[in-house]
């Protein structure tokens, strides 16, 4: 049955609290979604939803199974399913379903675990539908015919590097696993991460897994969603076609099981190797679309979510005691965790921080929340369902997730209405009944040593005597054998790659506009040549510190009042600052515009540099920096920049720039910095959404237009020299991980040879089938995933590559890196890999168009490196046109295994020794800070 969803939304006209009030919200144009969902024969779910705006299909399966469904001393089994379910089945081919699916365009292929449910999705071409459902079809029906030992034990390999990648090696990775521990009793669900533990994981034997498969990846315990540019008749029958054969699975039971409440505080210190302590609060709440859920969601953002909250405000903000304060109500089938997690100033004890903000929720329980705070969460909350809708794929997942927790796909309606029902009083209700302090568990994260549970591997020989028996009789598998043959791509979709279109006012301002009515959905970002490459030599750090400040307050707007007002009218503020470009922006409801590109002139036009301001960025800065003593990709990365361009070079240096510039950086500095740079000639507006060009125009001459100043960009910073290879080394004891990166110089983005390097990279390691992450990943389980690729800039460029690996086999892992680097500069691409190169890079660019912030970010690309208007109408034919060999000159050309240095972060007392003997050249001590020892 065909069902209409509309989305009714009543946004009241708040004028904001400034000393000139922005213009008030228009009504809103509420968006149709129209679905059908029927049910398979064998009990598969199907839901069907129609959008032609793109030629994309979104396939999106949910398996109702997770931790959820695992016991106790079985845990991480759905999550190592999540990875085995990519492994190869029966009529697919081992390893192929990245093959296929990157070869086919698609923008968006994995599967991920949560739990309550396992999921798996693509978004391809819409011609590729077929290829997407015989995929599917196939791991579901024929996974268990080829699943063997050898798969098995690679993949609880890659599992375990993610837990290490993720869990283990991430500050407060540990802390965060220890507050659900403390949550819940070791025998629920919930207790253990949903990657399981190490040893759980590393003792899962063939018959257990597959026995997992048999009962619960069946059709029966699924749900299949398709969203897209396709006709519900030929979809219908496709589905019929690959899923109508495979056999109903065992009836899943429906899990009851009662989640403890917690009657009196627990308490837990945890101990890792940070710079600065963590407090983690947390409680239980009613499961998931339960009658208080919604006043949950609406309290949790009122409490710590966003830079308007009471939280932020309090303890980030007046007290300054906070680097970090957040707050997140997961809702899940059994209860709904919430968790509050606030990072310490350096010299504040956990304890002062944790009184402070026991003071905070205190108050709100007492009080509840204002007119004001309540209107802007539920803005803010159902412009963020809104925003989600833009995407094919996110709306598939919205489908399935609806359709699991409540049995109703077109649950949206419902869903809205829940958030316009709570009141102020239904708030401060859920709080006083959940945020209560003898209901909560409170973990310390503090320095110290990081305590790790690792367990060996097991044998080679493990399983080797298990015998794979069919799982179908011989004439199901001669009624299948069609399936041995892969589906092809029907007519080639035409889309037109939009280009933007251009008018300048009167005062030099570019504005490239790109019209798309599909959402109520509005986006606005200002983007600025003036970047830390225009540092002055003695003050790096500038230009960003400049772009931190502009939404720190203006002569109309305090800062806190700028958070208000952005959550008032359910907008999203961003800002950034990169080497050679700096941006603002703001996304909102159309029906938002007016008040949201007020704010937007306000905050870019009009900054108020306030001495007290700088003084608190200025220590946020430098927590920061403190803080990236913890990241060992951002070690390397503030590494690579000074080793490759010179510390002298304006490319040199990280844009957030050094402890003592920071703290040198005055007022002055910045008022300077911004009149030199700011200013219409040297800067773009980038309008994207739902508005015709009159409204654009209008937008941009009422807010920009009055805009004068005289600001320009210095000339461009010459590139670096090749240089010659050495080690250099960060020295991170008792890390489980080594983090190597391998960096050479590249070229600027304006290059001829553009095509046919990304053609080159994407098989070198810029897809999960490239050849670094199939050797140091799939084959030898070295890694979670390992990566190349160009970062281009105007006038140069690096080029990267690298992975995170097993401390143990870190010189191994340098090994097969350099043989990849090298071997793409001997080794052609074959036939195959060109296609999909070819394949990927063009088929998937339509997915680069698909929210009105990545248009926004695609179209300023254009005027950043200086591209034509109509670049993306030629670039599919020049990728096209691109050959093995001209790929293999573009390698020759840029991969210089020679000329790269090799960064490894990670324990030295393990890993100096077996890199050494490698004779990669000179090996260099670097500290965490990004600077040579002597």
């Amino acid at each position: 049955m065909l069902r209409r969803i509309l989305l009714v939304l009543a946004v009241c006209s708040v004028t904001a609290a400034v000393a000139q009030p922005a213009p008030p919200a228009a009504p809103l144009k509420a968006p149709v979604i129209a679905y059908e969902k029927y049910t398979l024969s064998n009990g598969l779910e199907v839901i069907l939803s129609e959008d032609h705006r793109l030629p994309l299909v979104s396939v999106n399966l949910w398996y109702h199974v997770g931790p959820v469904k695992e016991r106790t001393g079985r845990t991480g089994f759905a999550h190592l399913f999540e990875h085995m379910m990519f492994e190869g089945s029966k009529n697919v081919g081992e390893k192929s379903y990245f093959k296929y699916l990157e070869a086919a365009g698609a923008s968006d292929i994995n599967g991920t675990t949560y739990f309550d449910r396992t999921n798996y999705f693509e978004t391809l071409p819409a011609n590729e539908l077929d290829m997407a459902l015989w995929l599917e079809s196939d791991r579901m029906g024929f996974l268990l015919d080829v699943l063997d030992a050898k798969k098995l034990a690679n993949q609880r390999d890659v599992v375990r590097n993610e837990r290490r990648q993720s869990i283990e090696n991430a500050p407060y990775g540990l802390v965060d696993e220890a507050v659900y521990h403390e949550l819940f009793p070791r025998t629920h669900p919930y207790y253990p991460d949903v990657m399981g533990s190490h040893a759980d994981v590393e003792s899962a034997r063939l018959a257990d897994i597959r026995d997992f498969f048999k009962h619960f990846y069946t059709p029966n315990n699924c749900s299949l969603v398709i969203v897209g540019d396709f006709q519900p008749g030929e979809a219908k029958k496709l589905v019929e076609k690959y899923f109508g054969p495979l056999p109903r699975g065992p009836e899943v039971p429906k899990v009851d099981i009662a989640t403890p409440p917690i009657t009196a505080q627990k308490r837990l210190t945890v101990t890792d190797t940070v710079q600065l302590s963590k407090v983690e609060l947390a409680w239980l709440s009613p499961p998931i679309f339960t009658a208080e859920d919604a006043a949950g969601d609406i309290a949790v953002r009122i409490l710590g979510q966003g830079k308007a909250s009471l939280l932020y405000r309090a303890l980030v903000y007046d007290q300054q005691i906070a680097q970090s304060a957040g707050c997140s109500h997961t809702s899940l089938a059994l209860t709904s965790p919430i968790t509050c997690e606030m990072i310490a100033r350096p010299g504040v004890t956990p304890e002062k921080l944790e009184q402070a903000a026991d003071a905070v929720i205190a108050r709100f329980r007492k009080e509840g929340p204002t007119a004001r705070q309540l209107e802007g969460a539920r803005n803010s909350t159902l412009t963020q369902m809104i925003l989600g809708l833009q995407s094919g794929g996110n709306v598939a997942d919205q489908l399935n997730s609806y359709n699991q927790y409540t049995g109703d796909p077109g649950y949206l309606p419902k869903d809205i209405a829940r958030y316009q029902a709570v009141n102020a009083a239904s708030v401060k209700n859920f709080a006083d009944a959940y945020l209560r302090p003898e209901s909560s568990v409170v973990v310390y994260g503090v320095p110290g040593n990081k305590v790790v549970n690792d367990v060996p591997r097991s044998p080679d020989s493990t399983d080797a005597d298990v015998k794979i028996e069919p799982e179908y009789s011989a004439e199901f598998y001669q009624s299948q054998a069609w399936r041995k043959t892969a589906p092809q791509p029907g007519p080639e979709p035409k889309f037109n790659l939009p280009e933007p279109q251009v008018f300048t006012l009167a005062n030099g301002l570019e504005v490239y506009f790109i019209e798309q009515h599909n959402l109520p959905i509005f986006s606005a970002s200002l983007v600025s040549r003036a970047a830390s490459e225009d540092d002055p030599a003695n003050r790096p750090g500038v230009a960003s510190f400049t772009n931190s400040m502009l939404t720190q307050g203006t002569t109309r707007r305090s800062a806190t009042q700028i958070a208000e007002d952005a959550e008032l009218y359910g907008a999203n503020l961003s800002k950034a600052s990169a080497s050679e470009d700096s941006s603002v922006g703001i996304t909102s409801l159309s029906n938002n515009a007016q008040p949201a590109m007020d704010l937007l002139a306000d905050i870019a036009l009009d900054p108020a540099f306030a001495d007290q301001e700088v003084d608190r960025l200025r220590k946020q800065r430098l927590t920061q920096l403190l803080q990236l003593r913890d990241e060992p990709v951002q070690i390397a990365l503030r590494i690579s920049r000074r080793a490759l361009f010179g510390e002298q070079n304006p490319l040199g240096h990280a844009s957030l720039g050094s402890e003592e510039s920071n703290q040198a950086i005055s007022k002055a500095d910045l008022a300077a910095f911004y009149n030199a740079h700011s200013a219409p000639k040297n800067s773009l507006l980038v309008l994207a959404g739902d508005m015709d060009h009159a409204q654009a125009k209008s937008l941009a001459e009422k807010y920009f237009g009055p805009w004068h100043a005289a600001g320009q960009a210095p000339p461009e910073p010459p590139a670096p020299q090749q240089p010659p290879r050495k080690v250099l080394m960060v020295d991170m004891p008792g890390s489980p991980q080594t983090t190597m990166i391998a960096i050479g110089r590249g070229p600027a983005r304006s290059t001829p040879d553009y095509p046919a390097l990304q053609v080159m990279n994407t098989m070198l390691g810029g897809l999960f089938s490239s050849r670094l992450n199939m050797d140091l990943r799939e084959e030898h389980g070295y890694t979670y995933g390992a990566f190349s690729f160009p970062e281009y800039e105007r006038t140069t460029g690096m080029l990267l590559a690298g992975a995170r690996v097993r401390t143990d086999v870190t010189a191994p892992a340098v090994t097969e890196l350099y043989k990849q680097l090298s071997g793409i500069r001997t080794q052609p691409l074959s036939p195959q890999e060109l296609k999909m190169s070819i394949d990927s890079n063009v088929r998937s660019l339509p997915g680069a168009f698909a929210t009105a912030e990545s248009i926004a970010a695609t179209m300023a690309g254009l005027w950043v490196y200086g591209l034509p208007l109509d670049y993306y109408k030629h670039l599919p034919a020049q990728i096209e046109s691109v050959s093995s060999a001209q790929a293999q000159q573009a390698a020759e050309k840029y991969v210089l295994p020679e000329n790269m240095f090799l960064i490894l972060v990670g324990d030295k007392a393990k890993i100096e020794p077996g890199v050494k003997a490698l004779n990669l050249g000179p090996v260099e001590i670097w500290d965490t800070d990004g600077k040579p020892l002597k």
